[in-house]
């Protein structure tokens, strides 16, 4: 159904009309008999892309489906999401990538891209079918052992060279298992000590930054740091951008999570496992340097880490509860909450435009101009929002914005011309 937008504030600066046609395409004229959305008062974006989901489908359904994880992500404001490849069984084979796709399809709430294994059965030590996952109708490009490090330089060489073949990239959970082990589950420092909680240096983090950033530079090929949490290794991304753009045959691309804007590791002081992450939360000095990154572009993109848990998988002591936190739905309010000064053109620029450029997905991030395919959100720029766990359309309630105010509410998504959210409700429920 074609489709009017009236008096939208685009990128916050100005107002103007959105017209989309019977094809979701935006054009220069209001179509005959179409449907129309008030959007005085609030600010258009295109619609956000998300480099780092788990949507657990297939292997663990009662925590999240491809479904229920595509409803989340356009209350968020989404309209495309990558799909970790830690499922089960693991999303390594040009099969598996292409059910995950096919299942995106059938949801048809946002654009769901599979991010296939750098190693099979995320072992780290043989590479996954690379090539055929790029080559099926899924189209792979980005590929990942998140939850896991590729730890072994010869392997991660070999990726390296293996995806610039065709322009993918390899975007690496950066933790080195001999400075952090399976057990390290805080950030390492007075509290953990005082905890008795293992540690998680900063140091495990930063070591394998540098690593890969000059195996990238070696190979002439593109990586990209997933959830950086260190002050460390944004002194790492620093000079390594800056070397790769003076030599122009490689690239390093990194994203940080809502949570590592906002959160700190003080949190972690009354052993609640919601806040268990990994990588774990970090110092205010860490917190303070993403955000000074984010804003400068030394990081390039905001990506949600949401990692939908079963209560069961939390409900642990905090060693031995899971990792992870959801976050679709409130990533976009959290950047606001947490960087009030960014410009709403920056806003467009970290959470749509550079993840769908790194990601390639040719569709998503476009300006909202004729010509363009109509993924929009539209947003309630000043609005408080309290989180409530428990209206969430994902399945699993490991929310740690539970009870808290944040700050700019998503009221209606447009994907590809279809209108998914309305006035803050999923029009499919």
């Amino acid at each position: 159904m074609s489709l009017v937008i009236e008096g939208a504030s685009l990128l916050g600066e100005g107002t103007t009309d959105l017209y989309v046609d019977d094809h979701g395409m935006l054009v220069d004229s209001a179509p005959a008999g179409a449907e129309r959305i008030d959007a005085a008062g609030l600010v258009a974006l295109p619609g956000l892309v998300d480099l780092h989901t788990h949507l657990r489908e297939p292997g663990r359904e009662d925590a999240e489906t491809i479904l229920t994880g595509s409803r989340a992500a356009a209350l968020g404001g989404y309209t495309a999401v990558l799909a970790m490849a830690n499922t089960t069984p693991v999303t390594d084979t040009a099969e598996a990538a292409t059910r995950v796709w096919e299942l995106g399809r059938e949801a048809g709430l946002v654009h769901v891209q599979p991010v296939g294994a750098v190693t099979r059965g995320l072992g780290g030590e043989e590479l996954a079918e690379l090539g055929l996952m790029h080559r099926s109708r899924a189209g792979v490009t980005v590929f990942s052992d998140d939850g896991r490090c590729v730890h072994d330089a010869r392997v991660m060489r070999r990726a390296l060279e293996y995806v610039k073949a065709f322009g993918g990239v390899v975007s690496q959970h950066s933790q080195d298992p001999s400075l952090a082990g399976p057990a390290a589950c805080c950030h390492e420092g007075e509290l953990s000590g005082r905890l008795g909680l293992p540690g998680w240096p900063g140091i495990a983090e930063e070591v394998i930054v540098a690593r890969d950033v000059m195996l990238a530079r070696h190979t002439g090929s593109r990586v990209h740091v997933a959830h950086v949490s260190t002050a460390g290794s944004v002194d790492v991304l620093r000079w390594a951008k800056a070397r790769a753009e003076r030599d122009g045959t490689w690239s390093v691309t990194a994203e940080v999570t809502p949570h590592h804007l906002l959160l700190t590791t003080d949190l972690l002081a009354g052993y609640d496992p919601t806040y268990k992450v990994n990588p774990p939360l970090r110092p205010q000095e860490d917190v303070d340097a993403l955000r000074e990154a984010l804003a400068d572009g030394t990081i390039d993109a905001v990506a949600t880490d949401h990692a939908p848990h079963a209560r069961h998988d939390k409900e642990h002591a905090f060693v031995d509860a899971a990792f992870g936190m959801v976050g679709l739905e409130t990533a976009l309010a959290v950047v606001r909450t947490a960087l009030p000064q960014l410009s709403w053109p920056d806003v467009a620029r970290v959470m749509s435009a550079t993840p769908a450029r790194i990601a390639g997905l040719a569709d998503q991030g476009r300006p909202l101009t004729p010509g363009s395919p109509a993924h929009v959100v539209l947003v309630e720029p000043d609005a408080a929002l309290t989180v409530d766990r428990d209206a969430s359309a994902s399945l699993s309630r490991n929310n740690p914005w539970h009870g808290r105010s944040l700050t700019s509410r998503v009221v209606h998504t447009v994907y590809a011309g279809r209108v998914t959210v309305r006035d803050g409700a999923l029009v499919d429920a």
